[in-house]
């Protein structure tokens, strides 16, 4: 058996813009956002931390690997989608300016993808490759991924057998903790827990 435990990122510097691929860092109260969250959920049971490239991700990342003494994988297909034209422009502006845009990307990713961008259908491939990687160089272990909201919604809806546009119905907070367990004899992975510290 293998149990993932994935981790947003916190708060990051820019303010709420569309990220996605623009590799911005965290704010002290994001870093403290993630600590929290880490120290709530009993690091001490972990083999090894996979993380995406981007340095809101892979610096706490490597940090925890430091600290915990333990193997660090950075994987590039954990990497956030990427938003094209909307990269680095604020939500509240875009939204001002083209709302049905927006909407329609929120409502169905998969039919309105943000121009220019990459489509969530590549990256949930992408990051079903990243899993399958991840898996199996982790038999018999328990992890820690740091990675992205959109990247944890395709996974999440991966696991799950959820439509692909469907992906922002899953709320997956700056620090957001979730479980997957996969059952190697059984063939299966499922969801064992999902931002418990909401409650």
């Amino acid at each position: 058996m293998v149990q993932i435990d994935i981790l947003r990122h916190g708060e990051c510097e820019g303010g709420e813009i569309f990220r996605g691929s623009t590799d911005v860092a965290l704010t002290t109260a994001g870093w403290a956002q993630m600590q929290r969250a880490v120290d709530s959920h009993g690091a001490g049971t972990w083999q090894g931390i996979v993380s995406s490239p981007l340095q809101r991700c892979r610096r706490f990342a490597e940090e925890q690997a430091r600290v915990l003494g333990l193997p660090l994988r950075v994987d590039e297909d954990w990497r956030e989608l990427n938003f094209g034209d909307w990269e680095g422009q604020e939500r509240a502006d875009l939204l001002a300016r083209d709302p049905a845009a927006v909407e329609s990307f929120y409502r169905d990713p998969v039919g309105s993808p943000a121009p220019g961008g990459e489509s969530v259908v590549q990256m949930q491939a992408r990051v079903a490759a990243a899993f399958a990687r991840c898996l199996s160089m982790s038999r018999d272990e328990r992890v820690l991924l740091v990675a992205h909201g959109g990247v944890i919604r395709a996974l999440l809806a991966l696991v799950l057998g959820m439509e692909l546009k469907r992906i922002f119905t899953l709320d997956v907070p700056y620090a957001c903790l979730s479980g997957i367990e996969h059952l190697e004899e059984r063939g299966i992975s499922r969801l064992i827990y999902h931002n418990p510290h909401a409650f």
